[in-house]
């Protein structure tokens, strides 16, 4: 073997293409693979759509032991690892939300990129890194030094299958992008007349196909990113597209003012809005299907800011509303509390939390469970969140005077057994919903407070008489939603008392030996959480506590009878997710609020 063979590769040396000889035969020097493998896959050839074909994909197809490591398979990834040592080159993981595509693929072209396997990946005032599947070859290298102004070219070593797929992704998405801020000039694409020609595509010219394809991507992009979340935020030059994932916001993309204010008015064509209407905020919704040809409704809102109109989408997995109480995060004892309180023939239920706490996939997951064929479930919500065939969905429209109040009033002829009042914001509709139940109707809603005990003093702020409340209310639920530790990472470590204590406070609580740290690895992006679970305070309302509502008990009060009762709060059921190794005390910490008893 040379010393290029053995992976001491220098730049002086000449450009060396591996094939999948020169790969086996360093797996079987390094006792990755047995001779009996080795002649194997030797004696193997190409498919006519593998002719393209990096070494190691070839290799990865047969799914071979390692030899060295038992259990383990010699995929792309472990064989790219292997490769990166061998070369002496770093391992590189390409993470598209942390790639700057404009800067990158200005480097070189998408010709010369693809023709040598290689791709830009990060950009510095004096730095290009540069990733490949082949660390010998370096012709590439002089040419392109040439045209950098004199910045360095650091090699990386990244999975050839990635740098296929990112290098069409990328060069695709800038080529969309500049086509669509160019051409006839942006102020052809931002007057309304061009803005809807977006949408017919009867007989598109080049700028109404770019805003598709970028479109498309963005829409494709958050599937695949596991997004809850899109943002289009308008700036004075440009636009940010960001994503929200796992409750946390992502940059993802800046693209030019003009190109921002297309892909705006192209996804409210999709969603049915008024594309010339910008002064005021709209809703609509948008179905489309992800790679996996899963059906996917995206709820739609806008919003007029300073530099033109902001766009969210909100993302609906239809998965949500099967999700079992287990999957949710709903400990047995309780469900148990909850399931008893949405079985009762007639009452009100109500969940509280912020915005995007979970309240939806609840709410939704809940009345699935009820909506058999014997009961009539009927909503009436603002705006529908998802469409579901097993209830009758209504929408608050202001326009033709059509309140929360109104709508409950309507659903009441409709011989309903259980209402979904999607929000209570005023008296009017606390009433209409009190009314339900006095008449036999089990009312489901949600209100905007911190905890559950806070709802009580919430509607009597609302005008609801304490009396009355006690009458219907039958028990609140707050929520919030946690990241969970990535389990192919997540490892023990020892409990901080001081951590614990200020998780716990005021109350005391036995401190687990041992709990779950993050650590990070490709899976969950580096961040140590993959997806999220909910945290719940479940009071129901004993007969104590009716009692106690009537007689206007102070707060403080009404929250310790309900501890006494078996009521957890946000951050003990947070604590008690953090025992069992699920989520981290500082991400309960982050999103449960303190609350005090004196």
């Amino acid at each position: 073997m040379t010393s290029i063979q053995k992976g001491k590769a220098s730049f002086m040396h000449p450009s060396i293409r591996i094939d999948v000889r020169w790969v086996l035969d360093g797996l079987f020097e390094d006792g990755r693979i047995s001779e009996r493998d080795m002649n194997f896959v030797s004696g193997q050839r190409r498919e006519k759509q593998e002719l393209n074909w990096n070494p190691l994909q070839f290799i990865a197809k047969f799914g071979l032991d390692d030899q060295q490591f038992e259990h383990k398979k010699l995929d792309v990834e472990n064989l790219t690892e292997w490769l990166a040592k061998r070369a002496d080159q770093p391992l590189y993981h390409i993470d598209p939300l942390k790639v700057d595509v404009g800067s990158t693929t200005a480097v070189m072209s998408f010709q010369f990129a693809e023709r040598h396997e290689i791709l830009a990946v990060a950009v510095d005032d004096d730095t290009v890194t540069i990733t490949s599947g082949q660390p010998f070859l370096n012709e590439w290298e002089q040419g392109l030094e040439q045209t950098l102004k004199g910045k360095r070219i650091k090699r990386v070593i990244t999975n050839p299958a990635d740098i296929r797929r990112f290098t069409l992704e990328f060069y695709n998405l800038a080529r969309s992008v500049k086509g669509a801020a160019g051409g006839k000039g942006p102020s052809n694409v931002t007057n309304f007349e061009q803005l809807l020609q977006l949408g017919e595509l009867t007989s598109p010219d080049a700028n109404d196909q770019h805003i598709v394809k970028i479109v498309d991507w963005l829409l494709q992009y958050a599937f695949d990113q596991r997004a809850s979340d899109i943002h289009l935020e308008p700036r004075r030059e440009h636009g940010n597209i960001r994503f929200r994932i796992d409750g946390v916001l992502h940059d993802v993309y800046e693209l030019p003012a003009p190109v921002m204010a297309a892909v705006t008015s192209r996804i409210k064509i999709l969603g049915r809005m008024d594309v010339a209407e910008k002064r005021r905020p709209q809703d609509g919704r948008l179905k489309t299907k992800s790679t996996e040809g899963d059906e996917v409704e995206l709820r739609l809102s806008t919003l007029p800011t300073a530099f033109g109109e902001k766009m969210v989408m909100r993302i609906f997995d239809p998965e949500v509303l099967v999700r079992s109480s287990a999957q949710m995060g709903l400990a047995d004892d309780d469900y148990e509390r909850w399931h008893n309180m949405v079985t009762q023939p007639n009452g009100i239920v109500l969940v509280t939390g912020p915005t995007g706490s979970g309240k939806t996939t609840t709410l939704y997951s809940t009345l699935k469970q009820l909506a058999t064929r014997e009961v009539n479930v009927c909503t009436i919500e603002d705006p529908i969140e998802m469409v579901e065939p097993s209830f009758n969905q209504m929408q608050v429209m202001d326009n033709v005077d059509l309140s929360f109040a109104d709508g409950v009033k309507a659903l009441l002829r409709q011989d309903p057994d259980i209402i979904m009042v999607g929000e209570i914001r005023n008296l009017e509709t606390a009433n209409m919903a009190i009314q339900a139940a006095l008449t036999g109707h089990l009312v489901i809603s949600t209100l905007h407070t911190n905890d559950a005990p806070s709802a009580i003093v919430r509607l009597t702020d609302l005008g609801v008489p304490p009396y009355m409340i006690s009458a219907t209310l039958l028990g609140v639920m707050a929520q919030r939603l946690v990241r969970t530790l990535c389990p192919h990472c997540k490892r023990d470590t020892y409990v901080d008392p001081d951590a614990w204590h200020n998780l716990i406070h005021p109350w005391k609580g036995k401190q687990p030996e041992k709990i779950k740290t993050p650590v990070g690895c490709l899976e969950c992006r580096k961040t140590g959480y993959l997806g999220r679970v909910g945290i719940y305070e479940v009071m129901p309302l004993s007969q104590e506590l009716k009692d106690m509502i009537s007689h206007n008990a102070e707060l403080n009060d009404l929250r310790k009878q309900a501890m006494k009762e078996g009521m957890r709060t946000l951050r003990l059921s947070g604590a008690q997710k953090v025992a069992t190794g699920l989520t981290t005390a500082e991400e309960v910490l982050r999103v449960a609020p303190a609350v005090g008893v004196g």
